[in-house]
This record gives structure tokens, C-alpha cells and sequence, in this order.
């Protein structure tokens, strides 16, 4: 076997599944046709649990230091609200950073941990069997690998080969952005999906309504733009000497199944969306953190009988939950007197503190519960980044284990301590005797009992 994992596709979603791989050994190769990283320097922003995650890897601070911090706040249909006091994260901002920065970073960190990463190569062919997935590749190469994951985009060719459905709602819109020089801004343009505002080097940002075409297979020309301009505003604004031009379109779709026999599917192969609301990146590198503990643990041995399956049976649902949140938002905006009244009855509902609070807490993904079996709150909830001895919490799941955070110091992680940490702290700040934490950030269990503890260890450890 040539590989133990082999990822199509080294977006986000694919670098951060690699890098949660290599932390348990797991031998990997990413595959990429792109011979750079997406070269237009689209700013994405990461929201509230995707940072949170990066901190529990300790990858936050390489990012920071290439990223612009905003307040966080519930930004739905363009309504722009600040977050209520008191919320539940120690990284309450969002992350304004180019996403080929991101992608860059991870790679980088992957290559650090001893993954591989190879582009300019695609892959082109897939077949199964019971021991694994042998991978043909636009090189003319034949890798056999026990798994493989699809993270190739929205037109995956990963799934397009397994024949799973991407049922939804085709494109009926294209928006255009790009960064570009403006001689002129037009003033009371009514239509929300409209913005000129400026970048860098005296450059602007153009987000405009397109005209005609929904699905390209090439990027958007400069004369795209002015036509989408002038039909909007009345001028082209004198638009010269582009940086970037991209464009997107307003399909939304889910795949049937996440996974078949060997080969599963995570990222934008799995989901896509507007991206209004900006959850597209946040989805897939959080899908990417779900997959990965529990993939290695398939690949060394661990793991107990229907942990992968869990992966679909969490993550489809969270998928489903934001792929209604855009297409309520995109309503929402549509330039009609009714989607007018109820977006303005919307913005006042959103001057309430507990809607504000649990549209924030949707969007940025700190609300997610999973079903995670019997036991109290917070079972099935992430935990917050709380004080512990000696730091922060996020600092002990650096590795990806699991972890036993215990306030009793009478608990023992017993004979899973070989992929279970034990840290014994009766100051930690948290609202349970003891709590046993997946690699991934979620409460699996709470309370003080021995034996109840064991059979959790057992149930999601092996």
C-alpha cells in the first residue's frame, strides 16, 4: 500500500484534513491539479469555531499575524449587528484573511509534519476494493492508498466518479468581484448585493450583480464587468487595470452520501452554497477536523465499530442547517417589496438580544450540538477555550487526542491513556465534575462516575 490516506483536492478543507492526520502518523499525499494556490486574493473570513479550532491546534498565531481581526456580530441578509455582551468564546472576533494564505499556511504546516503534497497532478480515476482505493492521476500514475478523501471543489471529480448526488437548486444568479481601479463611485444604488469599497494600493473592491451567465467554467473578464456596471448603475465607473476578477453563483446542493465503502467526501465536494454569511470556507475545515481524529483512528485500528459513520451522520446535518441559512439570507435580498418588508421586519427582530444571539451562534458554529448519547449539558457541545492550570484548554488538545479534563482528580483515563490525555485540575473553569473531550473539541461525556466514565472511553475510543 502506497498510502494510507490520499486527499483529492488541497484547498482548506483538504490541508487542514492532512494536517489532522499526520498528528497521528497517518501517511498522506494530497493531490492538487493547481500548480499555486487560488491566486485571486479573495479575503475570507473565519468565524467564531473555526478560530477556536485553529487555537486548539495551535495554528491561531501564524494566521493572525496575516489576518485583519473585525468585531464578531450577526451579519444575516447584509443586516449588520454587533454581538451581545458576554458571549461564550474566548476568540469572540472574525478573522479577515486571504484564503490562499490559509491554504498556504496549512500546507506549509502538513509539509512540516511530514505529509506530502503534490500539484500540478489531478486525480482522474478511482476503483475499490475491501483492502483499499487504487487512484489513477492525470500523470499517468496508479497509487494504491486504503482511503480516499474527496476535497476537490464544488465540481469534484472524486464524487462524480463514485456516482453520488448533488442534488439542490442549480445557479440562477452570478455575482461578480474583483479588485480593480475605479474612476468614479456612484452614489444611491439601492440594490444590497451592490459594493465598491476600497483595498489596497489604491484599489477597489467590486462586488456587482452579473448579467447573463450563471456558471462559468472561466473566470470573468474585465468588459463582464462593465456590462454588469452599466445595467446596475448607469456608468462602468472608468474600471481599468484588474488585480483579479472571479465570480460566483447562488447554487445550492448537498450530496446524498458522504462516504462510499473507502472514499468519502468533505469541503465544498460534499456542499455548496452563496456564500453569504461567509460559511463556505468555515464549513469545510471544520468538516476537516470531524473526519480526521476519526479516519486515523480507522487507519490504526482503534477504532470502535461505526465511529466513520458518525462523520456523515454529524456533519450532513450541520450542512443542511447552513445551506437553509443562505438560502433564507439570499430571500432575504431579493430586490422585490416583499423580500424588502420582511428584511426590514428581520433587522428590527435582530435588536433583540437572544435572536441576535442564536443567529450568531448558527452562523459561526459555536451553537452546533451533536448527538453524542445520554448526559447532561454540555454533552454534545463544544467547550469553550477555559482557564486551566498553567494556561489555556486549547493548549492540552495541541496533539488531537482525547482528553479528560478532571476537577475531581479521582478519574483515571485507564487503558485508552495511550489516545486519551488525563489532566487533573480542580480550578479548570467549567460547570461539571470532570468532562472527557474528543480530539475534535466536543464534550462526549460529563460527570464523576468511574464507570459511566469507562463506557464512554470504550464507546468513542475503542
Amino acid at each position: 500500500m502506497d498510502f494510507d490516506v490520499i486527499i483529492a483536492g488541497c484547498g482548506p478543507a483538504g490541508a487542514m484534513l492532512a494536517a489532522e492526520l499526520r498528528l497521528h502518523d497517518v501517511s498522506v499525499l494530497v493531490l492538487e491539479r493547481d500548480t499555486e494556490p487560488f491566486s485571486p486574493a479573495r479575503i475570507v473570513s473565519l468565524q467564531i469555531r473555526s478560530i477556536e479550532l485553529m487555537a486548539m491546534r495551535g495554528l491561531l498565531e501564524r494566521l493572525l499575524a496575516h489576518g485583519r481581526r473585525r468585531p464578531a456580530g450577526a451579519y444575516f441578509a447584509a443586516i449588520d449587528k454587533p454581538a451581545p455582551a458576554g458571549f461564550d468564546s474566548a476568540y469572540a472576533y472574525l478573522l479577515g484573511i486571504p484564503q490562499p494564505v490559509i491554504v498556504r499556511l496549512l500546507e506549509e504546516h502538513v509539509a512540516d509534519r511530514g505529509g506530502q503534497v503534490r500539484r500540478g497532478v489531478a486525480l482522474t480515476g478511482l476503483d475499490q476494493d475491501d483492502d483499499g482505493v487504487t487512484v489513477e492521476t492525470s500523470g499517468g500514475e496508479r497509487l494504491r492508498t486504503r482511503w480516499l478523501v474527496g476535497c476537490d471543489g464544488a465540481r469534484s471529480a472524486v464524487r462524480k466518479l463514485l456516482g453520488v448526488g448533488f442534488p439542490g437548486e442549480p445557479a440562477r444568479n452570478e455575482t461578480l468581484m474583483g479588485e480593480m481601479a475605479v474612476a468614479e463611485i456612484p452614489a444611491g444604488v439601492a440594490d444590497r448585493r451592490f459594493m465598491v469599497r476600497p483595498s489596497a494600493d489604491g484599489l477597489h473592491r467590486v462586488i456587482v450583480p452579473g448579467v447573463g451567465v450563471v456558471d462559468r467554467t472561466e473566470p470573468p473578464t474585465l468588459d463582464d464587468f462593465r456590462r454588469a456596471l452599466r445595467a446596475i448603475t448607469g456608468s462602468d465607473l472608468g474600471v481599468h487595470s484588474p488585480r483579479w476578477l472571479s465570480s460566483f453563483g447562488d447554487a445550492t446542493r448537498l450530496a446524498d452520501r458522504y462516504r462510499v465503502g473507502r472514499v468519502l467526501l468533505a469541503g465544498d465536494a460534499a456542499h455548496i452554497h452563496p456564500p453569504i454569511g461567509g460559511q463556505g470556507l468555515n464549513l469545510g475545515v471544520q468538516d476537516a477536523v470531524n473526519l480526521g481524529w476519526k479516519l486515523a483512528a480507522q487507519v490504526r485500528g482503534w477504532a470502535p465499530d461505526g465511529l466513520l459513520d458518525t462523520y456523515q451522520a454529524e456533519r450532513r446535518p450541520v450542512a443542511e442547517d447552513v445551506l437553509d441559512l443562505t438560502r433564507a439570507q439570499t430571500a432575504l435580498l431579493a430586490d422585490e417589496p416583499g423580500p424588502r418588508a420582511a428584511l426590514r421586519l428581520f433587522a428590527e427582530l435582530m435588536d433583540v438580544e437572544e435572536v441576535n444571539r442564536r443567529l450568531i451562534e448558527r452562523t459561526s458554529g459555536i451553537g452546533i450540538r451533536y448527538d453524542l448519547g445520554p448526559g447532561p449539558d454540555p454533552v454534545g457541545r463544544r467547550l469553550p477555550d477555559v482557564a486551566v492550570r498553567g494556561g489555556r484548554l486549547y493548549d492540552l488538545l495541541h496533539q488531537g487526542r482525547g482528553l479528560l479534563l478532571d476537577r475531581t482528580g479521582r478519574l483515571t483515563a485507564g487503558v485508552w491513556s495511550d489516545r486519551v490525555d488525563h489532566h487533573a485540575d480542580a480550578t479548570a473553569e467549567f460547570d461539571a465534575p470532570a468532562v472527557l473531550l474528543r480530539p475534535d473539541g466536543y464534550v462526549a461525556w460529563a460527570g464523576d462516575d468511574q464507570r459511566e466514565l469507562d463506557a464512554r472511553l470504550g464507546h468513542w475510543f475503542g
